[in-house]
Parts: C-alpha cells; sequence; structure tokens
C-alpha cells in the first residue's frame, strides 16, 4: 500500500473516532495536507505533513506509515511523528494556560443583585 484516503487514514491514526467525522472536519477546512485544503479523498503518501487544527495551537504531524485499520493506540501512534515547531508551540500553550489567571477569579460576588443592577443601569443612562 503506497495510497490511501485522508480521511481514512486521519480514521486508522485514530485522530477522529469515527471516518464521517473526519469527513466533516476536512470539509470544515480544519485538516491540511502539505499546507494547503485537502478534500477527503485526497490520497496520501509516506512524507506528507498533515495539520489538523483539534485544539489551538493546530497539530502538525509528518506521515511514517500508512493503514486503513484502525487497531490499537499503541499501533496508531506509529503511523505519524509529531513534527518538533508542533512539539513546541503545544508545550508553550500549556505553559500559558498554566500560568493564566482564573477566569472565576474576577467575579467577586457572583451575579448583580437587582439594586446592583439598577446602579448599572443608571451608569448607562437608561
Amino acid at each position: 500500500m503506497d495510497r490511501i484516503r485522508l480521511d481514512k487514514w486521519l480514521w486508522a491514526a485514530r485522530f477522529y473516532k469515527t471516518r464521517s467525522l473526519a469527513v466533516q472536519e476536512i470539509g470544515k477546512g480544519r485538516v491540511l495536507v502539505n499546507e494547503q485544503p485537502a478534500k477527503p479523498a485526497r490520497e496520501l503518501t509516506v512524507g506528507d505533513l498533515v495539520s489538523v487544527r483539534k485544539d489551538d495551537p493546530p497539530l502538525e504531524v509528518r506521515v511514517r506509515e500508512l493503514s486503513g485499520v484502525r487497531g490499537p493506540a499503541v499501533v496508531a501512534r506509529r503511523l505519524y511523528e509529531e513534527t518538533p515547531e508542533s512539539m513546541a508551540a503545544r508545550e508553550r500553550a500549556a505553559e500559558l494556560r498554566r500560568l493564566a489567571p482564573e477566569p472565576a477569579l474576577d467575579i467577586a460576588a457572583g451575579r448583580p443583585t437587582k439594586r446592583d443592577r439598577r446602579r448599572i443601569d443608571m451608569l448607562r443612562g437608561k
């Protein structure tokens, strides 16, 4: 096997739970092959660069092996190799998320009371 459909490979590599989900995400433009938009029937070869935008930042992987069969996660992990740039970007994003302040800390007293809403309305000129 020297070529395989993109949607089938994404399913076999366990990026998506079903092939139909892979097709939907490809159709939305969230999957790029060699930095270009692709269609589900696009044929992949070993060495292609696939960018999957499931999270932020996108995951960029290089195709190492081709398989049309969905196997265990250990086997699926051997189908691709993440690029060093992608790993560095994911680590930076994880560090930024870890250092970011908790959003709930901005809400000191919860929802505004009726009295607070009246004051807000007065400030806004209503």
